[in-house]
């Protein structure tokens, strides 16, 4: 089965908390105000492409691994 990477960077994150809205079951609000995923492995995309598609900062990248 396919494997697909979420990778942040953390950096860029401004900490609008577009992916949490978008994605609760695998982002969360960190206490420096930035967001992260909770699995950066995942069988499928899901939700996460939504992440990534709705970035204003564009700092989350999937690829297929």
């Amino acid at each position: 089965m396919a494997k697909y990477i979420i990778k942040q960077e953390i950096e860029k994150c401004i900490g609008c908390g577009t992916c949490v809205a978008l994605c609760p079951s695998n982002w969360s609000m960190h206490d420096d105000k930035k967001a992260r995923p909770i699995k950066t492995e995942v069988s499928e995309p899901g939700c996460n492409e939504d992440a990534e598609n709705n970035c204003p900062v564009e700092c989350i990248t999937i690829s297929k691994e």
